[in-house]
């Protein structure tokens, strides 16, 4: 698989089977992936690796409070700025309405929606979740060489036939996370990776998924035969 087929294979998969992820190929890609760009280096990304009981376990402490709503919640940063508007709002909504017209939960389907949307907190059926985190102390551009690292990951587990979800969700429960695993008090709780295998015959794993037009986002100068 070249770089190409990766990007374009490459989707968030919600529904994953329930094959094992041998561990040595893991081992490979993070490996691999430590060459990802870091503004001087730093390399700020941090993360662990759970399967077997350890997840099982996080995502029984997560379903235990789920009954309590919002009340549970506990972010460490907001996940998406409250200014959002526009064609950013927009994007964000489509895919959810998509995601579940994929499913056939009707926006009236309040109900079916919530039920759908534990799903995260199982990590769709993944038999691998990674939990990354960074110091507090980052900034924008570290938080930028981390998405780097993760977008690089994502690559190279298609390389490997592996897929992939990136789950800013898992960070409401930043309480739980942190008690299933030892992420440093100085460090903030960024997003979950849930890895596995998809599921080919699963409808929310093959809805189309719409991009942006080039033009809404690049500017070009100085090119021959551009404005």
């Amino acid at each position: 698989m070249n770089v190409s087929e990766a990007v374009i294979s490459r989707r968030s998969i919600r529904a994953f089977t329930d094959q094992p992820v041998d561990q040595s190929t893991l081992r490979r890609v993070l490996e691999t992936a430590q060459r990802s760009p870091s503004g001087g280096n730093t390399q700020p990304w941090h993360a662990a690796v759970l399967t077997g009981a350890p997840l099982a376990a996080l995502i029984q402490s997560v379903a235990d409070v789920l009954p309590q709503g919002r009340e549970a919640h506990s972010p460490e940063y907001p996940i998406y700025p409250p200014e959002l508007d526009g064609a950013y709002e927009l994007r964000r909504r489509g895919v959810g309405e998509d995601l579940y017209n994929s499913l056939g939960i009707a926006r009236d389907n309040k109900a079916g929606r919530l039920m759908w949307f534990a799903n995260n907190f199982r990590a769709f059926g993944a038999p691998v979740l990674m939990l990354i985190h960074t110091p507090k102390y980052m900034g924008p551009p570290q938080w930028s060489d981390t998405g780097m690292w993760l977008q690089t990951v994502m690559l190279l587990l298609r390389e490997e036939g592996l897929d992939s979800c990136a789950q800013e969700a898992w960070a409401v429960y930043s309480q739980q996370v942190r008690a299933a695993v030892a992420i440093p008090d100085d460090h903030i709780f960024f997003c979950g990776l849930a890895i596995g295998y998809r599921d080919p015959d699963a409808p929310v794993n093959t809805f189309p998924v719409a991009r942006a037009n080039l033009d809404e986002a690049i500017v070009w100068q100085g090119f021959s035969g551009e404005a």
